[in-house]
């Protein structure tokens, strides 16, 4: 059964790992790779990344990218959500801070927001806008 828009923003809204895909050109498949992200519901969604990486580069020259999240229980249920992109920003210490609050516990915040500015190098932030959705809640199967 398809999720109203309240129930499929609810649920991207919750700090699942999702699925990035985007487009690798030159007859590739798209690139797809696990990321976390950053939504409330009505908002954009954001995502961080390497300054120059693999991903930032295919994102900037497809323009869009696609999320997937989902979960086994209590139901089975997905949200896929595809959009342009409407910014990019250099990731500051407060952008990291909040990613990571929603995935690590909150005393693993700190040590994690030093690693990221001593070891992985210059972040962006890509926002993108929901453009379309699919979702689908298959029940307890």
């Amino acid at each position: 059964m398809t999720l109203t828009r309240e129930e499929r923003q609810e649920f991207l809204a919750e700090p699942h790992i999702a699925a990035l895909a985007v487009d690798a050109g030159d007859g590739r498949a798209p690139l797809t790779v696990p990321v976390w992200y950053h939504y409330a519901p009505g908002r954009d969604v954001w995502i961080m990344t390497g300054l120059g990486s693999r991903k930032e580069r295919l994102i900037a020259r497809a323009g869009r990218f696609s999320l997937l999240v989902d979960r086994e229980a209590p139901t089975v249920r997905y949200v896929s959500v595809e959009g342009p992109v409407v910014g990019t920003e250099p990731a500051t210490r407060r952008h990291v801070a909040e990613i990571s609050a929603r995935y690590l516990p909150a005393r693993k915040v700190a040590s994690y927001v030093e690693f990221v500015e001593k070891e992985l190098g210059e972040q962006v932030i890509i926002l993108m806008r929901p453009q379309r959705w699919n979702s689908a809640d298959l029940g307890p199967v």
